[in-house]
C-alpha cells in the first residue's frame, strides 16, 4: 500500500485540515472538566431544594459556590459550542450556510455565556 502523505505532514502529523486534533482534544479536556462541575451542580441544587429565594442568594454568594457556578457556565457553553460545530461541520455540505452557522453559534454560545456569568454576579454581589 502506498503511503500518500507528503513528508511535511508525515513529520508534523497533521491531517488535511491542520487543526482537527487540537479541536479533539479541546472538545475531550471540556468534556473531563464538566465532570466535576457537573457532579457539584447536581449535589447543589439537591441541597437547594428546601430553601427560599434569599437562603440561595446568601448560598450563591459565597465565593467558591460563584465560582463553581460561573466555571460551570463558561465551560457547559463553550463544550456545547465546541460540539454542535463539530455537526455542522459534518453534515452542513453548503459552504455558505455551513460558515454562517459557525459564526451564528458562537455567537450565540458567547452571549448565553456572558448572560449566565453576569446572573451569578448581580446575584452574587447584591447581598
Amino acid at each position: 500500500m502506498s503511503n500518500l502523505r507528503t513528508p511535511l505532514s508525515q513529520v508534523k502529523g497533521l491531517g488535511s485540515a491542520k487543526e482537527g486534533t487540537g479541536h479533539f482534544w479541546t472538545q475531550r479536556l471540556s468534556a473531563i472538566a464538566m465532570v466535576p462541575l457537573l457532579i457539584w451542580f447536581c449535589f447543589s441544587l439537591a441541597s437547594l431544594v428546601s430553601m427560599n429565594i434569599a437562603d440561595i442568594q446568601a448560598w450563591l454568594s459565597q465565593p467558591f459556590n460563584a465560582i463553581m457556578m460561573i466555571l460551570f457556565i463558561v465551560v457547559g457553553f463553550y463544550h456545547a459550542k465546541l460540539g454542535v460545530q463539530v455537526v455542522i461541520e459534518d453534515y452542513v455540505s453548503n459552504h455558505v450556510t455551513r460558515t454562517i452557522s459557525l459564526i451564528l453559534i458562537t455567537f450565540v454560545a458567547v452571549v448565553l455565556a456572558i448572560a449566565g456569568v453576569f446572573s451569578v454576579l448581580r446575584v452574587a454581589l447584591a447581598v
